[in-house]
């Protein structure tokens, strides 16, 4: 089983927490997170959630819902 990509989606307060973690302005956070998992480096699920990982962004994704529940940027260690 797989992120299906069509049925993704976030609620209102994920998109306030998304742009704020991402630094977005005005823009389509789930289109924006869709391009995000089409170049992916990895994508794994771990429980209920799936986990996508780019150059510096990790999106986290409910795996029954398909409901994006946050995204940040990878901190620097």
């Amino acid at each position: 089983m797989s992120i299906d990509i069509e049925k993704l989606h976030t609620t209102p307060l994920g998109l306030e927490r998304i742009k704020r973690n991402l630094g977005l302005d005005d823009c389509d956070v789930v289109v924006y997170c869709k391009q995000l998992i089409h170049q992916a480096d990895e994508i794994t699920r771990k429980g209920k959630n799936w986990y996508v990982y780019t150059s510096n962004i990790i999106i986290t994704i409910n795996a029954h819902n398909h409901t994006i529940i946050t995204a940040h940027k990878k901190s620097e260690k």
